[in-house]
């Protein structure tokens, strides 16, 4: 079997890993760390729940659940959903996709890993010095965040140095697609993961210096004293919400347009059609990130900005809204009158198409004026962010893993378990989330450590849905980690009947992926 990782040159063993260029072994060394972060995640999560559970103290104080819950954001947004899928599967893929032998800059590449490393762990110590583990959430809202005790100072200068490896990730993947495309290899011939990753990078280029910028001014308040968003010294807070904003909601689309990207690739495969509308769908993701750019006053409604801006902030909501919806029609126009079969990666990409509409439309009563005053800092807010951000970017990982596994790895996994995984993941999760979008309707806020009575069946019910996702997800990684050390060698380049040129080249791909660069004669969708 034909593997790239046997030899690295002068370096052996884990060395031979983490100073590898070869932009296969880093998405691999992005897969191993992001999915460690991700269960710590969910850990944190879980303790959450187990609070909710009922009212009243249950296992934690009030300081220790506000520590937690800052965690769990940090974590999920930072280490896990905003770097998933560029950094596993733009990496592994993207040079691949368009017929490149690695990306434009591998040094940087590998340079971008040891950064994101570097500033999990500065967020990681700064639990262990100062005052105690962060409890300002995972915002960092001004001035709560410029006054309290604990060490916000390391953890905020941790995502600030996180903030560079997306940056230098997202210069990589435009350079790359720019200039390493293979002969043939035209705009329109690309993948359409390959569009989602470069509209992606678009946005990581940038907004991510905003967060940047605005994270160093937090720092500058806390060390020096400057009065920038604290209004006791001179400084406006709601002018720390409008910066952080400007990043953080194109940030969400850093974290979807990617997983809609591998949904792209998957409903036509096995569907055993061409796509449906691939030029909507690819200009699609161009008009998510550039519309995206420009809405982030909807998180800001009931925070005093003008009335004027308000109107506009919300009619942009709707828009942004369309590219999404010319998306979900493709796919399952794609799915009509085809020969469909429902192998796991589809049926969790089916799921991600579910679970997105349903936070889709949610969050178009967030983006109405007059019900997103009742809406605002509830459940329905905490409800509407999983299933877009967990439904959508979670589970498009979960069918990139189980599409591209025996690509990645040579082995083959059980067609059995993923479906009984899947069942208990698809029932927890709604379990799980949806009665908070009810709680929220009902008014009951976000964010706090206790409750009325009168909210305890529901988050008695949405704790139990908790047990059962992790119950799924356990044995869905479980499954996968067994298959990758006892699974059935597979030599077999394309198992799934995939057109894009991945599936041309040995399992796993060689270190140079080609022997020789490919000529492009056709798109990959012109196939059938």
């Amino acid at each position: 079997m034909n593997s790239f990782y046997e030899d690295e040159g002068k370096f052996k063993g884990i060395f031979a890993w983490i100073f590898s260029t070869d932009h296969k072994r880093i998405g691999l060394l992005y897969l191993c760390s992001i999915l460690v972060f991700y269960a710590v995640g969910v850990m944190l999560g879980f303790l959450m729940r187990l609070e909710l559970m009922a009212p009243g103290p249950t296992i934690m104080k009030p300081q220790t659940y506000n520590a937690i819950f800052t965690l769990h954001g940090v974590i999920m947004i930072f280490l896990f959903v905003i770097p998933g899928i560029p950094a596993i599967f733009g990496n592994f893929f993207l040079p691949i996709h368009i017929g490149a032998k690695d990306v434009a800059f591998p040094r940087i590449n590998l340079l971008s890993w040891w950064i994101y490393m570097a500033g999990a762990a500065l967020a990681i110590l700064s639990l262990f010095t100062g005052g105690g583990p962060v409890d300002t959430g995972w915002t960092f809202y001004a001035p709560y965040s410029l006054r309290t005790p604990v060490n916000v100072s390391l953890a905020v200068f941790g995502v600030f140095v996180l903030g560079f490896s997306s940056i230098l990730t997202g210069i990589n993947f435009v350079t790359t697609t720019h200039l390493l495309r293979a002969p043939g290899m035209t705009w329109f011939r690309l993948p359409l993961f390959a569009w989602g990753i470069y509209a992606t990078a678009w946005i990581q280029i940038l907004v991510t210096p905003v967060v940047g910028i605005t994270l160093l001014l937090t720092l500058m308040e806390r060390l020096a004293g400057v009065g920038i968003f604290d209004p006791l010294k001179g400084g406006d807070p709601i002018l720390y919400q409008h910066l952080f904003w400007i990043y953080s909601h194109p940030a969400v689309y850093i974290m979807i347009l990617p997983g809609m990207g591998i949904i792209s690739e998957i409903i036509p495969v096995f569907a055993r059609r061409t796509i449906f509308g691939y030029k909507a769908i690819a200009f699609s993701s161009l008009a998510i990130a550039v519309v995206g750019s420009f809405v982030w006053g909807h998180h800001m409604f009931v925070s005093g900005q003008s009335d004027l801006a308000s109107v506009i902030f919300s009619l942009l909501t709707f828009l942004v809204a369309v590219p999404s919806s010319v998306k979900v029609f493709n796919w399952i126009s794609t799915l009509y009158k085809g020969s469909i079969e429902v192998s796991p990666p589809l049926l969790y990409a089916l799921t991600f198409i579910f679970l997105f509409s349903i936070g889709g439309l949610t969050g178009l009563f967030q983006g109405a004026l007059a019900t997103n005053i009742h809406l605002h800092d509830t459940y329905w807010v905490v409800g509407h962010f999983h299933y877009v951000i967990f439904g959508g970017t979670g589970f498009a990982i979960f069918a990139g893993l189980h599409y591209w596994f025996q690509k990645m790895f040579g082995r083959r996994y059980g067609r059995k378990v993923p479906y009984l995984a899947w069942t208990f993941l698809f029932i927890g999760f709604n379990t799980l989330y949806f009665p908070m979008l009810i709680l929220g309707w009902q008014g009951m806020p976000r964010r706090y450590y206790d409750y009325l009575p009168q909210f305890h069946s529901l988050q008695f019910v949405s704790t139990i849905g908790s047990w059962i996702l992790i119950a799924g997800l356990i044995l869905m990684f479980g499954h996968l980690l067994y298959s990758l050390f006892r699974g059935e060698k597979d030599d077999v380049r394309n198992p799934w009947g995939g057109a894009t040129l991945e599936w041309q080249i040995p399992s796993p791909p060689p270190k140079e992926n080609f022997t020789e660069v490919p000529r492009v004669e056709r798109g990959p969708y012109e196939y059938r």
